[in-house]
């Protein structure tokens, strides 16, 4: 499932050195605008404590993990939707996008020049925010005149929906509000929206780049963000760039969580960054385990089970008979599947099932 997350933000904000993090891809990482000229795309597998422990108890031969993939999209400048610096080549890597992590400088540096002379994430984030709207407003408004004639001409009751759809992002469009605050009601609405693609309406993390000494709990910089976007339906994630580069030297697992611990974390920004990704992106992972593969299979969330069988193989979906799905709880605590089918634990579902977020699936089919 090739979902990605593009990772956006001004020059000198940091996104190459968290990309370079990400993944082994090696994105060009300098003091200077427009270092990353195209799209790097990384493959990242998604840290899951479940797989570790699904493999302790399998030691299958194989091991295969879900993944995320991550685009590191050029940096923007003012005036990119009127096609300045790189503008129309960064828009149109959004586009093909599913989801933003928009990269926030939150640390002082005077090392590290920032475009507009000064260290103010807000007005960072309004900046690109207002290329993405007009660009989005130039999208509406070229729709919403057709649908209106349409409507008005034939009585057209889809034109109409479209263009009631239309004006309410025209509203907030024009308030300084993104397309994922409109409210959509009815399925056709919400199927509509989705064709327009509008660069607003991908669901958004913020993720603020701060000094070591704020990775634990962040400073003024990321309060002034969350105060900024309280109300946009968008999530925010505190990560210290430079000190994800250093853990990434480390060699060995004991030297990384020592560093941690000193910092006063748990786990890595990086790891933590790449779960809210996969989030981000409505993903969620069942899971396949015996002694050949243990594999976490990505799925979208709200799937039946047809639907993620059909991930494994479309014989699967074309041919599916039930599932057999254990809770992932009651595969540790019972031993595995024996224990489980000796408890009667193991339930059989058919084509209505909704997959849930840590099942461990077998498929029956018949083609």
């Amino acid at each position: 499932m090739s979902l990605q997350c593009g990772i956006v933000g001004l020059p000198n904000v940091g996104k190459s050195t968290l990309f370079n993090c990400l993944s082994n891809a090696k994105a060009q990482s300098a003091n200077f605008p427009f270092c990353t000229i195209e799209p790097n795309v990384g493959v990242i597998s998604v840290p899951d404590d479940r797989l570790t422990k699904l493999v302790e108890m399998c030691q299958p031969k194989s091991i295969v993990p879900a993944t995320v993939e991550i685009v590191d999209i050029a940096g923007l400048v003012k005036g990119a939707s009127k096609g300045e610096g790189l503008g129309n080549k960064f828009l149109a890597n959004i586009r093909e996008t599913d989801a933003i992590l928009h990269v926030l400088r939150c640390f002082d540096d005077d090392n590290i020049t920032h475009v507009d002379g000064s260290v103010d994430p807000v007005r960072d984030k309004e900046i690109i925010d207002y290329e993405l709207q007009i660009k989005d407003l130039e999208t509406v408004e070229s729709r919403l005149a057709r649908c209106i004639k349409q409507a008005q001409t034939g009585g057209d009751k889809v034109a109409k929906m479209q263009a009631d759809v239309l004006q309410r992002f025209k509203e907030a469009l024009e308030a300084g509000k993104p397309a994922r605050t409109v409210q959509l009601e009815t399925p056709d609405e919400k199927k509509f929206a989705r064709e327009l693609f509008l660069l607003t309406s991908k669901p958004v993390m913020y993720v603020c780049n701060v000094d070591d000494a704020s990775a634990a709990t962040g400073n003024a910089y990321v309060d002034a963000v969350r105060e900024a976007v309280k109300d946009e339906n968008a999530q925010i994630l505190i990560v210290a760039a430079r000190t994800e580069s250093e853990i990434t030297e480390l060699e060995t697992w004991e030297e990384r969580q020592e560093f941690l611990a000193d910092m006063g974390l748990e786990e890595s920004g990086v790891s933590r960054l790449i779960r809210a990704a996969y989030a981000l992106l409505d993903l969620q992972t069942y899971f396949t385990a015996g002694p050949d593969e243990v594999r976490a299979w990505t799925f979208m969330r709200g799937s039946k089970a047809p639907q993620c069988a059909g991930i494994i193989h479309t014989d699967f979906e074309r041919g599916f008979i039930r599932a057999e799905v254990i809770k992932y709880d009651d595969y540790v605590n019972l031993g595995g599947e024996k224990g489980v089918r000796e408890a009667g634990k193991m339930a059989i579902e058919g084509k209505e099932y909704v997959v849930q977020d840590g099942d461990i699936m077998h498929f029956l089919f018949n083609v």
